[in-house]
């Protein structure tokens, strides 16, 4: 059974095709798996078990009819529970919508069944109030399968978790501050943030439905998974124009140049102002030493006109603003979060106020102008033009995913400890993640290595607004060179 709950998605799809095994017994050995591990790990919070067991029966009598549904035909597959399923309950962790049965699938769950995949259940998200933790007011904490003494990253939390664990292969997330791309990092998997507005959010619950849909700039829908190539799979049924979001623009999937591994431009880099755990800077750097000697062009750099607290403070401002008028409870956690973040950068060391100042936020969270709305987002256009130009000279960029691996269960937006030093949660977590929900460049997270305790450690590796198969690509090579998914114990 290991052999399948472990396989990857594009692995599954071939044996299916192939009539290796058959979708009946993948999807078994999928809720066997979730029956076993679930209870500890609370991953999975609504099953579509018997669903599941006919649409996996259905699948094996088309390809005995020679119909093939598309590349996921028979692949079970989960979804966090901020996305919209067609007659399962879709809750977004929050309890007045804990009967809620949408009429329809958000937009990337009809692609992904319209491909052939099978959806076995949701997983279990943080609310906006759990900080990088998988923390909502309506199912139980989410573990991390690594160590149940903690986190598994926030808010995609158990969508990671089933990955790691074996419950799911493939899941999508939705990344605003990091919330695939930590997850993964301390799940020890693969995780994809898109360009922003790459992919729909149609269907997406953060806000409540029916309701105007207030959360327009940073957030987006990604894929997490066992594998770069299925990420690459995922992202591209995923992604493109949708009627349903008008703004999505009609930008095609791009060709990546074939480039040896000997003629690509590396830049890396280790310090946003935010020291990194000695244990994450000792495996980064083990990696880069690896890329160098397989001969890669690897050089430490970081963009020399590139303002960190600058862009810290802009990525809370706009939020700030995508929040102010969203319903309940995206502005009531806002808020709560937000003050967390103020009276860290009033109380914290002198020292790290200057890392991000999310005072004006709140000042723009409870007194929005018009006025200043426009002028944030013309901020964030000259900042991303900035970017873009900065890393035009580079292939990819690789960097930490966050200062910290995974930490203990604690309150919401309790500091976290670093090396000794006392860092506030926002900037330990996110420090790393939010300049590209800003800058809006697609991000790949791969697995790397571990602590000393077993706690994974990830990579981020960024690459050029609307070149996600170029990055994908790249990220495919520096993961044959430095990858290291290996498997919780136990499971």
């Amino acid at each position: 059974m290991s052999s399948l709950t472990f396989a990857s998605a594009h692995q599954l799809a071939r044996m299916i095709r192939q009539r290796e095994v058959s979708a009946v017994e993948v999807v078994n050995a999928y809720l066997t798996q979730i029956a076993k591990h679930n209870s500890k790990l609370n991953a999975v919070c609504t099953l579509d078990e018997d669903r599941a067991l006919v649409r996996a029966q259905l699948a094996d009598e088309a390809l005995a009819r020679g119909e093939n549904w598309g590349s996921l035909h028979g692949v079970p597959i989960t979804i966090k529970d901020f996305f919209e399923t067609q007659g399962l309950r879709t809750t977004a962790g929050y309890p007045p919508l804990r009967d809620y049965v949408p009429e329809q699938d958000a937009t990337v769950v009809a692609r992904l069944r319209e491909a052939g995949a099978i959806l076995v259940g949701k997983t279990n998200p943080s609310d906006v109030n759990g900080a990088y933790q998988g923390v909502n007011d309506l199912f139980p904490r989410v573990n991390n399968p690594w160590n149940l003494d903690y986190t598994t990253g926030g808010s995609s939390s158990g969508s990671a978790a089933a990955i790691a664990a074996g419950l799911s292969p493939l899941d999508i997330g939705s990344d605003l501050a990091g919330s695939i791309r930590q997850p993964a990092h301390c799940c020890g998997i693969y995780g994809l943030k898109p360009t922003d507005r790459r992919v729909s959010l149609a269907g997406d619950i953060l806000e409540i439905p029916g309701l105007p849909k207030c959360i327009r700039q940073m957030l987006v829908p990604g894929p997490l998974a066992r594998s770069v190539e299925d990420l690459r799979l995922c992202f591209s049924l995923i992604a493109g124009v949708d009627p349903r979001q008008p703004d999505i623009p009609p930008v095609p999937l791009d060709y990546p140049v074939e480039k040896p591994f000997n003629q690509l431009r590396i830049a890396w880099s280790d310090d946003f102002r935010v020291p990194i755990a000695a244990e994450i800077q000792a495996v980064v750097l083990k990696a880069i030493n690896k890329i160098a000697q397989s001969g890669a062009n690897i050089e430490q750099w970081t963009p020399s006109n590139f303002d960190w607290t600058a862009a810290q403070t802009l990525y809370y401002k706009i939020a700030a603003y995508n929040y102010r008028y969203a319903q309940p409870p995206t502005l009531n956690a806002a808020k709560k979060s937000l003050t967390f973040l103020w009276r860290e950068a009033t109380q914290g060391e002198k020292s790290l106020r200057k890392l991000g100042n999310p005072t004006q936020a709140l000042k723009e969270l409870f007194a929005p102008t018009l006025q200043g709305y426009f002028e944030a987002l013309t901020e964030r256009d000259c900042l991303i033009a900035q970017f873009e130009q900065a890393l035009e000279t580079w292939d990819v960029w690789l960097c930490p995913v966050s200062a910290t691996p995974a930490f203990t269960h604690r309150d919401a937006w309790t500091a976290i400890e670093i090396d000794g030093r006392i860092y506030p949660h926002a900037l330990a977590c996110g420090a790393y993640t939010m300049p590209f929900n800003l800058t809006g460049n697609p991000v790949v997270v791969i697995p790397i290595g571990q602590t000393q305790n077993g706690l994974p450690i990830g990579l981020q590796i960024v690459g050029k607004r609307w070149r996600e198969i170029e990055l994908l690509a790249i990220a495919a090579e520096i993961d044959k060179v430095v990858g290291s998914l290996q498997h919780p114990p136990g499971y």
